[in-house]
């Protein structure tokens, strides 16, 4: 079981445990459109949602999860939260729910698999979980594009490599960034995230940032700290 300070995840029948790029992504998402409506685009444990929902006053946080175990896993999660009231997890694949959209939404979040190379492993869960193939990045676009609200935030964690590639993407649906922040694990270690948020109009000004993790092994920065103090029962 993983600790948080408001709620807690067990992650023993997830193929992808709580990392980093989860817990970053939850904390650092935009909800200055104080959302009434999330979706949370392969959500694996639930991590992503669960954040949302202790950050934001939503009533209704959707969750997408296409691997049989990791979805019930997270309506586990969900239902012991203090939340449970809130959020609701589909078993289904994104194809499957964008083919007959309901309803719109003010978030669409998504920590997206993101090994487009060519390597696979013995496990299949894993795989399906962190290779794109599993869920295309226009695939994700596209659903971004069909149901975000008109003032909706779609925000996403990928790897830098990736990113001029992902923001073309975007602006091919007519989605444009608002927000960026890269991120180091170190100040002498190169990017290797971007935290990307995205809207349907062209802002004059895109705010862009940068983001160190620690200073040393387990020395956090404040910017860090400040980031998910809300979370981490260590800071």
């Amino acid at each position: 079981m993983f600790q948080f300070k408001q709620f807690s995840i067990n992650q023993d029948r997830c193929a992808m445990k709580i990392g980093t790029d989860a817990v970053l992504l939850g904390a650092w998402c935009p909800i200055d459109n104080k959302p009434f409506s999330v979706l949370d685009i392969g959500a694996g444990t639930g991590i992503l949602s669960l954040m949302l929902a202790q950050r934001t006053s939503a009533e209704q946080i959707d969750a997408i999860e296409i691997d049989e175990d990791a979805y019930e896993q997270c309506v586990e999660n969900f239902e012991v939260s203090p939340w449970s009231d809130r959020l609701f997890c589909f078993h289904a694949g994104l194809d499957e729910f964008v083919d007959e959209p309901e309803d719109e939404y003010d978030i669409i979040i998504s920590n997206p698999p993101f090994y487009s190379e060519n390597y696979k492993t013995d496990n299949d869960s894993r795989d399906l979980a962190r290779f794109q193939d599993a869920l295309p990045f226009e695939e994700l676009v596209d659903a971004a594009s069909l149901l975000l609200s008109e003032n909706g935030i779609f925000a996403v964690i990928i790897p830098f490599k990736e990113e001029e590639r992902f923001i073309d993407l975007c602006a091919e649906a007519e989605l444009f960034p608002v927000k960026v922040t890269r991120v180091k694990g170190s100040h002498t270690t190169p990017i290797v995230r971007s935290l990307l948020a995205f809207k349907r109009y062209e802002l004059s000004v895109l705010e862009a940032d940068e983001l160190v993790i620690e200073i040393n092994r387990h020395e956090y920065t404040d910017d860090y700290i400040h980031l998910t103090k809300e979370f981490y029962l260590k800071f």
